[in-house]
């Protein structure tokens, strides 16, 4: 007995002193709060007028936490999590394909614009990866996690209200939203009309942008709602379900197919994981919500099967087909490393609504495969995760998180994601929060309120054979 206690306190010790050496943990959630702020409440389009594309404040204030991710790195008294980390691997993939692309870019002379787009990828590059790696072995505490978590889907709601507002009144508010210092880069237009309906936008630069972030932060409230805390009372049932209509009821009216197509991929993700009664409830909210939907509006169904019915003569189904076509020559002139990320303009070449194919114009072979590998590593992180999680509830965090990197991953091949502020920073984000939870579960932190851990999961092995031995 005595020594299982000498054990017991010299394990809770260690694990003690390894979390008050880890870098605050709060100020790593304030900073990715930040960040989702500016992501999420300022217009894409408001820039720092000198830095052009490159400036939008997110976008600048993600380069200060790659900077800050990488001090922490160096100093021994700011220390990242520096073990084995898969999220990480994926990450340093992405980022040498993506200069590897750089560097053999500018083997040869560029033209002005085509050497702005290049470099301001590198700048975009490091935006992304300091969310990421930052988000993915600085978040310290489970309870950090869902906050973060909750905050997103706090942001993606607001989104849903704006936009549903511009739904019904035909206006786009983000041009209203002035900020001093900031210039317009990119004029907000008139909202996009598809079969006589508005299409929202919110604070992105357009509708198919909007549907990917809806999509991805979807899973997540489903997530919030399900296991919220506190007595289910009609208001508090009401209150945690909000967030869910709302950016429910919002998908529709972005008139895209990737909603359709987006919403699927997240019923085939988590409805097996549910038992059979919440799977009966979930498939009585979509028949709802298409009632709904037909109620407020009966255009929108109208226009979703028009949409579905005319796949073979729509314009925008046709172009994306010929882009596939037209992309060859410039595939084949570069085929490994590509001609340079953020260097394929539409203004200058053609619209290509798929990143994928973006991705393999850009940066070749290797970068596609870095962009696939990326998504690929954060579903099976997800899953790897889910098989250490303790209990029901941070084993359905787990698929939401699965969940919404497959919605990121389908929304990727139906527009250009990464020409884009709000869609690629939100997505990086989220495999930022996998990556962190791969790492919370290993260690048998990731446990919710109420739920017991894991049997030996994140103890040392003299923990196991001491309880044992008494």
């Amino acid at each position: 007995m005595i020594d299982h206690g000498h054990g017991t306190t010299a394990a809770l010790t260690d694990a003690a002193r390894q979390h008050r050496h880890r870098p605050g943990g709060s100020r790593v959630l304030a900073g990715l709060t930040c960040y989702l702020v500016l992501l999420m409440a300022i217009p894409s389009s408001l820039v720092i007028g000198p830095l052009g594309a490159a400036g939008p404040l997110a976008d600048v204030f993600a380069v200060f936490l790659f900077c800050w991710y990488v001090l922490a790195r160096l100093h021994p008294a700011t220390p990242v999590d520096t073990r084995r980390q898969p999220v990480r691997m994926a990450a340093a993939f992405f980022g040498c394909a993506t200069v590897a692309s750089y560097v053999s870019a500018n083997r040869t002379a560029l033209t002005t614009l085509v050497q702005n787009g290049s470099d301001r990828g590198l700048i975009l590059l490091a935006g992304w990866l300091g969310v990421l790696l930052l988000a993915a072995d600085g978040i310290g505490r489970a309870d950090q996690l869902t906050t973060l978590l909750r905050r997103m889907v706090i942001g993606a709601t607001a989104m849903s209200l704006l936009a549903i507002a511009e739904f019904f009144t035909g206006k786009s508010f983000a041009q209203y939203i002035v900020l001093p210092g900031l210039s317009v880069h990119a004029p907000v237009t008139d909202l996009i009309d598809r079969n006589g309906l508005f299409r929202p936008i919110a604070t992105t630069a357009q509708p198919l942008e909007l549907t990917a972030v809806l999509l991805m932060s979807l899973p997540l409230a489903i997530h919030q709602a399900r296991y919220a805390s506190g007595r289910p009372s009609r208001l508090r049932l009401l209150c945690r379900w909000l967030p869910v209509a709302l950016i429910g009821c919002t998908l529709p009216m972005t008139g895209s197919r990737t909603a359709v197509l987006g919403l699927a991929v997240i019923v085939i993700v988590l409805f097996p994981s549910w038992p059979r009664r919440d799977r009966c409830r979930g498939c009585g909210v979509l028949l709802g919500g298409i009632a709904l939907c037909a109620l407020a509006d009966p255009a929108i169904l109208a226009s979703f099967g028009s949409l579905i019915g005319n796949i073979g003569s729509d314009t925008s189904i046709s172009s994306r087909t010929a882009a596939y076509s037209s992309a060859l020559p410039y595939i084949a002139h570069h085929p490994w490393l590509g001609q340079g990320f953020q260097t394929f303009y539409p203004q200058n070449y053609f619209f290509v609504d798929n990143q994928y194919l973006t991705s393999l114009i850009e940066t070749g072979v290797v970068g596609l495969l870095a962009v696939i590998t990326l998504f690929v590593t954060g579903w099976f992180t997800a899953q790897s995760a889910r098989w250490l999680a303790p209990g029901d509830q941070t084993r359905d965090l787990l698929q939401s998180l699965a969940a919404s990197v497959a919605a990121a991953a389908v929304s990727f091949a139906t527009f250009d994601a990464l020409s884009f502020v709000i869609a690629p920073g939100l997505a990086f984000l989220m495999i930022g929060c996998v990556g962190a939870a791969w790492r919370l579960a290993r260690a048998g932190q990731l446990a919710s309120p109420g739920e017991l851990p894991a049997a030996g999961a994140g103890r040392p092995a003299s923990y196991e054979t001491s309880r044992g031995n008494s």
